[in-house]
């Protein structure tokens, strides 16, 4: 996740959209990065305890002397389930929205015989999207705020993200 929101504070700079809020943030592009990483790093141990996920990561960092920023992006992770933060920046935004997408390109990958991510196409993502008896957990209406919240249509959402994943598929192991 972390690549794919480098990729996407670089696609906000070059198309302008930080205006549609008070600006990208103070936060760098690398910064974006480390968020996209951290976020889910208490998921393992929260899995069955989705009341802690968020809080314990905010427990493990609260010494770390990390901008104030990036620990409300925190709070505003699962917010549904803890309600410390709803999202309010760009950045909040761009990963209640994203934090679905990612999960569900891999549904759709781990379902193609070769279980490549170089063999799912936006056509295919947006396809499996429109089956609600596919990846039922995952929580379509968060992935299509991006709409109104980011200013990005779905199709190209999905074709950002999914180009990075596979820039990056090693890393992910698809």
């Amino acid at each position: 996740m972390g690549k794919v929101l480098a990729a996407l504070y670089g696609y906000y700079k070059e198309k302008g959209i930080p205006s549609a809020f008070s600006g990208m943030g103070s936060l760098t592009k690398e910064e974006w990065e480390i968020v996209g990483i951290l976020h889910d790093a208490d998921w393992e141990i929260t899995t069955k305890d989705e009341q802690n996920h968020t809080k314990l990561l905010l427990d493990w960092v609260k010494d770390l002397n990390l901008p104030e920023e990036m620990i409300d992006v925190f709070k505003s992770h699962n917010n549904k389930v803890t309600g410390l933060r709803e999202p309010q920046t760009l950045l909040e935004w761009t990963l209640e929205c994203l934090d679905e997408l990612t999960g569900f390109i891999v549904a759709v990958t781990l379902m193609m015989p070769s279980r490549r991510l170089e063999e799912v196409t936006v056509e295919g993502v947006i396809k499996k999207f429109a089956k609600k008896d596919f990846a039922r957990a995952v929580n379509r209406e968060q992935i299509t705020q991006c709409e109104q919240k980011l200013g990005i249509s779905i199709n190209d959402f999905v074709s950002l993200t999914l180009k990075t994943m596979q820039d990056n598929h090693e890393l992910l192991g698809l």
